[in-house]
Order: C-alpha cells, then sequence, then structure tokens
C-alpha cells in the first residue's frame, strides 16, 4: 500500500498579497488531485521549531482565495540565526528533528529572497525542500514575476492616479515614495502607468539638478506641476559612489575585522539614507520655487485583497509545487515563465537579486515619453 504523502508550508519574510491564494493552489491540489496530507506552520520557521502548526483541510482552505496577508501568519526568523530566549542560535538542527518527527514528506517555503537562502540551507541540510517566490519588490531571481507584485503595482499606480488631482490643483511637485529599497520595478512601472514625470530608482543613480531642470522644462511649457515617483532605495550618485564602494571593501575584506569595518559603514550609511525622500522633496521645491508635497506609500503597499493577476498567478504555483512533490522534485523554486511555470534549482536563486537593467524595455519606454530618469 502507497503511503500518503505528507506536505508542510509554511510563509516567511514579510506579508504579500496572494500568499493565501498560493497556500489553497498548494492545499487543494495536494488534497483533491493527489490525496496528500497538508501541514501548515505559524510564523514562518519559527512554528517549525516550536511546535505551532494546523491541519489544512478543505474547511481551513475554504473562503481564503481572497484574503489578503496569510492565515499562517508570518516572521523573519532564520533557522540558523533564531531568537531564543534572549539570545541568537541556529536551530536547523531542530528543525530537521521536527521534520522527521511530523513525518513531512516535503517542506513547502513561500518568501522573498532571504527565504530563497533559507529554503536552500534547509535543503542542503537533507530536507526535501520547495519554494514558492513571492515580494511586493519582484525582486527574487530566476522568475518572471513574485507573487504580490501586481496588487502592489496596482495599488501604487492608483496612487499616483490621485495624486495628479493635487498636484495639478495647487501647482505643486508631489513625491510619491514607493517600496523598492533594492530594486526600481514597482516605482518604475506604476511611475509609468500612472503618468509620473520624474522616475527615480536604486539602478539609476541621480543628479539632483538634471530633475531640477525637467521640472523647470515643464514649467517653462505651461505645466507647473510635476509628480515625481521615487523608489525608498533611489539615492543620488554621491551617496550611491558611497554605498558602492562600502559594497566593494566587504566583499574585498582580508579578515573578519576588516569585514565587520564595512558592514558598520554600510549600516552608517542606511541610516544616513534614511529620510532621503524629504530631504530630496525640499530641495526641489528650494531649487524651483514650486511648492512640494510628500506622499509615503508604505506599507499600504501591500495590504488588501490580491489582484485576480495575483491570485492566478499564486494558484498556478501552488498547483505546480504540489505537482514537484508527487514528480519527488525538490530543492527547487517554482518559477513564471511566460504562460507557465518551471522548477530552477535553489542554488541558482539564492543570494541572487532581480534588479532593473539599465537597458530594459521599461526603462527605454520612459525616456521615449519624455520621463526624466535623474541621470
Amino acid at each position: 500500500m502507497t503511503k500518503t504523502k505528507r506536505i508542510g508550508i509554511l510563509t516567511a519574510g514579510g506579508d504579500s498579497p496572494g500568499l493565501n491564494a498560493a497556500i489553497r493552489g498548494v492545499g487543494k491540489t495536494a488534497l483533491g488531485f493527489y490525496g496528500m496530507e497538508i501541514i501548515g506552520f505559524r510564523d514562518g520557521f519559527r512554528g517549525l521549531v516550536t511546535d505551532r502548526r494546523l491541519r489544512l483541510d478543505r474547511n481551513v482552505l475554504a473562503g481564503i482565495l481572497t484574503v489578503g496577508g496569510t492565515i499562517l501568519g508570518t516572521s523573519r526568523d532564520k533557522p540558523h540565526r533564531m531568537k531564543i530566549d534572549g539570545r541568537s542560535r541556529d536551530m536547523t538542527g531542530v528543525i530537521v528533528k521536527n521534520y522527521a518527527k511530523y513525518g513531512l514528506d516535503a517542506l513547502v517555503c513561500l518568501g522573498g529572497g532571504g527565504t530563497q537562502k533559507n529554503a536552500l540551507r534547509l535543503s542542503e541540510a537533507g530536507l526535501n525542500i520547495i519554494s514558492i517566490p513571492k515580494t511586493i519588490d519582484n525582486d527574487v531571481a530566476m522568475t518572471d514575476s513574485s507573487i504580490g507584485f501586481a496588487t502592489a503595482l496596482d495599488i501604487a499606480t492608483e496612487t499616483i492616479d490621485r495624486l495628479h488631482s493635487t498636484a495639478h490643483s495647487h501647482h505643486r511637485i508631489v513625491v510619491a515614495e514607493i517600496m523598492g529599497h533594492r530594486a526600481g520595478w514597482l516605482a518604475l512601472g506604476a511611475g509609468i502607468a500612472g503618468g509620473a514625470d520624474v522616475i527615480l530608482i536604486p539602478e539609476i543613480p541621480y543628479h539632483v539638478d538634471k530633475i531640477v531642470e525637467a521640472i523647470r522644462r515643464r514649467s517653462r511649457h505651461g505645466t507647473n506641476f510635476s509628480i515625481v515617483a521615487v523608489a525608498e532605495g533611489a539615492m543620488g550618485v554621491e551617496d550611491a559612489r558611497a554605498f558602492a564602494a562600502a559594497e566593494n571593501r566587504k566583499e574585498k575584506a582580508r579578515n573578519p575585522h576588516e569585514r565587520n569595518e564595512a558592514k558598520l559603514e554600510l549600516a552608517a550609511l542606511d541610516a544616513r539614507h534614511a529620510g532621503n525622500t524629504l530631504r530630496l522633496a525640499k530641495t526641489l521645491e528650494e531649487l524651483t520655487h514650486l511648492e512640494s508635497r510628500v506622499t509615503i506609500l508604505g506599507y499600504v503597499q501591500r495590504g488588501g485583497t490580491p489582484s485576480p493577476a495575483d491570485r492566478l498567478l499564486a494558484t498556478r504555483f501552488g498547483s505546480a509545487c504540489a505537482d514537484l512533490i508527487h514528480e519527488n522534485v525538490f530543492g527547487v523554486m517554482v518559477a513564471s515563465r511566460g504562460n507557465g511555470t518551471e522548477p530552477v534549482p535553489l542554488v541558482k536563486v539564492a543570494g541572487k537579486r532581480k534588479t532593473v537593467p539599465p537597458n530594459h524595455s521599461w526603462v527605454e519606454t520612459a525616456r521615449r515619453v519624455g520621463t526624466c530618469l535623474g541621470d
């Protein structure tokens, strides 16, 4: 008699629209199509350590397709560096033991770049792991898209649409800060779709004088307002050089002391960068003599009902994940490829980031319609 496969599933990292749709996709395919069992672990990897779990049956999965967030809860805990009783401990061994204790045949990890690295570590520890990419930043490597990006793009675009009214009515510069610390997909996509006049992303360091000139040019043509879409990680040329130099020193460090010094320098640069959007708006106001206002979208981009595109992507991911488990394909991430999916080895994903190439078609499109990118 064939043993019924038992799957564990968890969501880790930041929350994202579409996580519940993915849980449902895995669960309904595993339960209904393959006759598997599925156990959900609460609050990411910590639930697997502390025995916080629930059985995911048809009743639990019912009605969650359109619900934002994750019914399992999430956390940013790392298996190899988890706070237990006030100190950081490597709990990888505990996770391996509990995986066997619960009789799991596979563990599904839904998350962003950090989760892909943690999934690889557990795979290398001998567990059957499959991951599913989610992040509103769309920066997980080796996949066309990630769960949450489409919804966040809709929200950010709608915000820019609404900001046009107040910018036009009051002859203002309105600066909209959009999420994207290391990758500018969200700001770039929303900026183009929302008709922003200036788009600033981390991949293209900006010159303030170029932005000022673009705004003044609009004024000379009789348009006394501008919309600036700025990714939270966008920075001026000088700051970008400082970050690049510190990153380079960290990579070339010959000993732990040098590496730690570089890390401290990067932390100081990060702290200095905080509030950059507010400073930029003030500078633009001083140089253009146009009133400026700042809107920081923040976590609203992660919230609410997932868009139809995200529900579709998440369901496809979840169903494909169950197929791979049935086929005993492990150590992979389910990646989006065109209208389909394909398994990509975690070793090709972990530690990598998908950033906007300078010659990407979206960048070229923005330039052709006259959008200033600050370079």
